[in-house]
């Protein structure tokens, strides 16, 4: 069975999907700035935080677990 969780899977997740697009910045980047301004108020803004953010939470997640369970 494969494990979603295993580094080979999580670290192509987090630099794909938790940098995307590339240029002219990221947009997780871009989200953490406007929410640092409070500029982070529409919806789709709110999604797009949380969609490009999940990938380094569940890849921090593993760390986490990975250290406990030395």
């Amino acid at each position: 069975m494969i494990d979603l969780l295993e580094y080979r899977f999580l670290i192509p997740l987090v630099l794909l999907l938790g940098l995307a697009p590339f240029y002219p910045q990221p947009h997780i980047v871009e989200k953490f700035r406007m929410l640092r301004e409070g500029t982070l108020n529409r919806p789709i803004d709110i999604f797009d935080l949380f969609w490009h953010a999940w990938p380094c939470a569940l890849m921090t997640y593993k760390v986490v677990r990975d250290l406990v369970s030395r």
